[in-house]
C-alpha cells in the first residue's frame, strides 16, 4: 500500500497547497491512506471545525497535531468528536481527544495512526517512548500497519524513538521544526524514519511565519504576534511503499511541490 503524508499545514498558503495538489499527488502514485499533520492550518495556529471538514473533502483520512492543537479553545470540544483527528498521545490523562486509532483503506488495509510529542525544549509531558509502547499493546492486534507522527524538536530524540520503535512499525516521521530533512531512510528492522517531512506553506517566510514579524522579534527580544506568510507556497511530504503482509517499509521519498508542479 501506498501511505502518503504531508507536512505542517501552516495558514491559507498551506491550505491552498494542500487543495491544489493533493487529488493529483494521490492520482500519481496510487495513493491509499492520506495523513495530514494540521496544527497550524487555521492561520497558523491550530484547527477549526471547518478546516477539519474542508480535509475531509480532499481525501485526508487523519489529520494529526502537535504542541499548537491548543491555540483555539473552541476546538477542544471537537477532539472528542472527530476521531479522525489526533493529538499527542503522552498529554496528561484527561486532555481532550486520542493520541492514536485504527482507520480502513480504501482497498481494506487497517492502518495504526500514533501522535507523540517530544519533551526535549518541548515542555514536561508524559514519556513518548513508553506511551508509544502502551499504544502498540492497544494496536497491535487491531491493524496490519502502524504510523507514527512524532512532533518533536530534538533530532536526537526523534532518532532514538525510531530505533527503539524499529520492527515493531512502518514509520516514524517527525514533524514541528517545519524544515524537510534529507535523512529518509529505512532501519535495519524494516521501519521508515525521516528526522522531519517538513513544512506546507509560505517559503518566504520564517519556518512559515511572516519573516518582518519574526526578525523583529529576534532582534527586539520584545513580543510579537505571530502571522502566517502567504508568498512563494510549497508542499512537504513524504511518500511511504508498505509491505500490507509484514507492516514494514520497502520504500521511502521524500515529496517537494511548488505552486506551479
Amino acid at each position: 500500500m501506498k501511505l502518503l503524508f504531508i507536512g505542517d499545514v501552516v495558514g491559507r498558503a498551506g491550505r491552498n497547497m494542500l487543495s491544489s495538489h493533493l487529488e493529483r499527488l494521490v492520482d500519481t502514485y496510487n495513493v491509499d491512506f492520506v495523513v495530514v499533520n494540521g496544527e497550524n492550518a487555521a492561520g497558523g495556529f491550530g484547527l477549526t471545525d471547518d478546516i477539519v471538514r474542508s480535509f475531509r473533502k480532499l481525501g485526508v483520512h487523519v489529520i494529526t497535531s502537535g504542541n499548537h492543537i491548543w491555540d483555539k479553545k473552541d476546538f477542544y470540544s471537537s477532539l472528542n468528536r472527530f476521531e479522525d483527528v489526533l493529538r499527542p498521545g503522552n498529554y496528561p490523562p484527561g486532555a481532550p481527544g486520542r493520541g492514536c486509532g485504527v482507520y480502513k483503506t480504501n482497498i481494506g488495509t487497517r492502518v495504526g495512526v500514533m501522535n507523540l510529542q517530544g519533551r526535549v525544549f518541548m515542555g514536561e509531558l508524559d514519556c513518548p517512548f513508553r506511551t508509544a509502547d502502551r499504544f502498540l499493546e492497544q494496536l497491535a492486534t487491531e491493524t496490519d500497519v502502524i504510523f507514527v507522527d512524532f512532533h518533536a524538536e530534538a533530532t536526537s530524540e526523534k532518532m532514538a524513538l525510531a530505533h527503539y520503535l524499529d520492527g515493531r512499525v512502518a514509520a516514524v516521521i517527525g514533524t514541528h521544526t517545519h524544515v524537510p530533512t534529507a535523512d529518509e531512510h529505512i532501519l535495519p528492522g524494516g521501519t521508515a524514519y525521516q528526522s522531519d517531512a517538513g513544512m506546507t506553506g509560505s517559503r518566504d517566510s520564517v519556518i512559515g511565519v511572516r519573516k518582518d514579524i519574526a526578525v523583529e522579534k529576534f532582534v527586539t527580544q520584545l513580543p510579537a504576534r505571530f502571522e502566517a506568510a502567504k508568498k512563494d507556497p510549497i508542499l512537504c511530504g513524504v511518500l511511504l511503499s508498505i509491505n500490507e503482509t509484514t507492516g514494514f517499509c520497502d520504500k521511502i521519498e521524500r515529496i517537494h511541490r511548488g505552486p506551479d508542479k
